[in-house]
C-alpha cells in the first residue's frame, strides 16, 4: 500500500487528449516526514509514523516535542501511521512526496466532511415534507409522531431525527491520479473529496480491485444473442 498525508485546495477542472472536461480536486500532497518506524520484531507488525505540515514549537505539549525530537524531525502538527508496502526500506527521517503516486494510480482519500450544524429530518434525511394547504401550520418540516402506539410505545433505536450534521470521517473510494507534481507537491485526482479548503486528508491506495478487460470479454457465448451469433460484428460494434 501506498499512502500520503494532504490538504485540499480546492476543486478545478481540466480537459483530457480527447476534449472532454474532467472534474478534479487539487490535493497538497507532503512532503511528510517519517518520525517512527514500527518493525515485526518489536511492535509485532511493520509499519511507519508519517508527520505532516511544520508547526511552531509553543503549539505543541512537551511529550509531543520529546517524541519529534528523538526522531531528529522539526516540529509536526498532523502524525498519522500507514502500513506501507516499503515500510522495511524506509527511515526514519526519510521523506515522503507526492511522486509516491503516479500518473493512473487508484486511490482512495479519507477526510471529515463539512460542518452542516443541527438540521432537522427534511435536509439530513430527505424525509417528505406536509401539504403546503391551510391549516397545515407552522409544522410542514416538522418530523410528526413516530411511536406506533400502545405497543410497543416506545421509538426503536436508528430511527431517523433531528440532529447534527456532518464533520464525519467520510472515505471517497476509486479516485484515479490524472496529474503528479513533486515539485508543487500536488496531488490532482479525479472528482471530488470530502472536506472543505484547507481540510485535512489522507491519500492511500484503493482497497477495490481493478480487473483488466480481455479481449472478447463483451461477446457472449449465447448463440441467442447477436453477439454470440456474429462476434465479429459483435467486436467492430464496440470499437
Amino acid at each position: 500500500m501506498k499512502a500520503i498525508i494532504g490538504k485540499k485546495v480546492g476543486m478545478s477542472q481540466i480537459f483530457d487528449e480527447n476534449g472532454r472536461v474532467i472534474p478534479v480536486t487539487v490535493i497538497e500532497a507532503g512532503p511528510c516526514a517519517v518520525v517512527q518506524k514500527k518493525t515485526s520484531e518489536k511492535e509485532g507488525y511493520n509499519a511507519v509514523q508519517l508527520g505532516f505540515e511544520d508547526v511552531p514549537e509553543r503549539k505543541l505539549t512537551k511529550g509531543e516535542m520529546g517524541h519529534l525530537n528523538k526522531a531528529g524531525v522539526s516540529p509536526k502538527k498532523y502524525l498519522r501511521e500507514f502500513d506501507l508496502e516499503n515500510a522495511a526500506e524506509l527511515n526514519i527521517g526519510d521523506i515522503v512526496k507526492a511522486d509516491t503516486f503516479k500518473v493512473g494510480d487508484f486511490v482512495d482519500v479519507t477526510g471529515i466532511s463539512k460542518g452542516h450544524g443541527f438540521q432537522g429530518v427534511v435536509k439530513r434525511h430527505g424525509t417528505a415534507i406536509k401539504r403546503m394547504t391551510h391549516g397545515g401550520g407552522p409544522v410542514h418540516r416538522h418530523q410528526g409522531a413516530l411511536a406506533a402506539g400502545t405497543y410497543p410505545g416506545r421509538i426503536f433505536k436508528g430511527r431517523v431525527g433531528a440532529g447534527h450534521m456532518g464533520s464525519e470521517q467520510v472515505t471517497v473510494q476509486n479516485l484515479s491520479v490524472v496529474k503528479v507534481d513533486p515539485e508543487l507537491n500536488m496531488l490532482v485526482v479525479c472528482g471530488a473529496v470530502p472536506g472543505a479548503k484547507g481540510g485535512l486528508v489522507t491519500i492511500k491506495s484503493t482497497v477495490k480491485v481493478h480487473k483488466v478487460k480481455q479481449a472478447g470479454a463483451d461477446i457472449s457465448k449465447n448463440p441467442q444473442k447477436a453477439s454470440g451469433r456474429n462476434p465479429q460484428k459483435a467486436s467492430a460494434r464496440t470499437k
